[in-house]
């Protein structure tokens, strides 16, 4: 192997980590909080989800 491929194979392994170990984790917390955030703020506006009392 030349120092090229080996630097190559290096900094895939690098950006494989930080897109699993940070970026992956980070974005799923991002998506599942503004997905309730909007529910809560819809059931502030609109009411509870059910029949009409």
């Amino acid at each position: 192997m030349t120092d090229n491929i080996k630097k190559q194979k290096h900094e895939e392994l690098l950006l494989f980590l930080f897109l699993t170990v940070i970026l992956a984790p980070l974005l799923s917390v991002i998506f599942v909080g503004g997905f309730g955030f909007i529910v809560w703020i819809s059931q502030i506006l609109t009411g509870p989800p059910g029949p009409p009392g």
